[in-house]
C-alpha cells in the first residue's frame, strides 16, 4: 500500500480533531494511556507538535523557535486552538516541495518526509489514546494503521532506544493489524 504521507497526516489530524470536538466538559481531566497525561495534556501535546510543524518545515531551527510552544497552548478555547494548529500543520506538510526539505530537529537534521512520518505516527497513536480516554470508538482507519505499521517497522528500534515509547506488548501472531501496531508502541487495546 502506498499513501502520500502529507495526506495520511491530514487524515490523522482530522480524526484526532473529530475526537477533540467530542470531549465532554468533565473529560478534560480523564487519564489517558500516556503515563502522566490527562486528556488536556494529550491534546496540548498534539497542538504543540502541530504548532512546531510549520516552523520546522519552513527551515527554522529549534533554537530559533525557542520556548514559543512551551506550556499551555489550549487556553480558554481548546477546540479552536486545536483546529487552528491542525490546519496550519497539514498545510505546511502539503506545500509543494515541503517534503524535499531538511528539518532541523533538536537531535540533528532529518529529511522533512521522515519528520512528517513521525508527526503522522504520533498523531495516529494519540488518536487511539484520546478515544480510549473519552470512551469513543477506538477503531483507527485501517489504511492509516497499515501505513504507520510499515513506516514504524524501520523506526521502532530508534524510538525504543530513545525511550519515547512503552515496552512492546505481547500479542498473538493472528492479532489484527491495529492491535499489533498499538502493542509495538506499548499500548494494550
Amino acid at each position: 500500500m502506498s499513501i502520500d504521507i502529507s495526506e495520511a497526516y491530514r487524515r490523522t489530524l482530522d480524526g484526532f480533531g473529530a475526537l477533540v470536538h467530542r470531549i465532554g466538559p468533565r473529560q478534560w481531566d480523564n487519564q489517558t494511556p500516556c503515563v502522566d497525561w490527562d486528556v488536556r495534556a494529550l491534546v496540548n501535546h498534539v497542538v504543540s507538535e502541530n504548532r512546531w510543524a510549520p516552523e520546522l518545515l519552513a527551515g527554522r531551527t529549534v533554537s530559533e523557535v525557542g520556548d514559543a510552544f512551551d506550556g499551555d497552548l489550549l487556553g480558554d478555547d481548546p477546540l479552536k486552538a486545536f483546529d487552528i494548529s491542525a490546519v496550519a500543520a497539514a498545510q505546511a506538510a502539503s506545500e509543494e516541495g515541503a517534503l524535499a526539505r531538511v528539518v532541523h530537529l533538536s537531535f540533528g537534521d532529518v529529511p522533512a518526509g521522515e519528520y512528517v512520518n513521525e508527526l503522522f505516527a504520533d498523531a495516529l497513536i494519540h488518536t487511539w489514546d484520546l478515544a480510549r480516554a473519552i470512551g469513543a470508538d477506538e477503531r483507527l482507519d485501517p489504511e492509516l494503521v497499515e501505513a504507520c505499521a510499515a513506516w514504524f517497522a524501520d523506526a521502532e528500534e530508534g524510538y525504543r532506544q530513545a525511550g519515547v515509547i512503552g515496552e512492546p506488548q505481547q500479542v498473538d501472531p493472528d492479532t489484527d493489524p491495529q492491535t499489533r501496531l498499538l502493542a509495538s508502541w506499548g499500548r494494550r487495546s
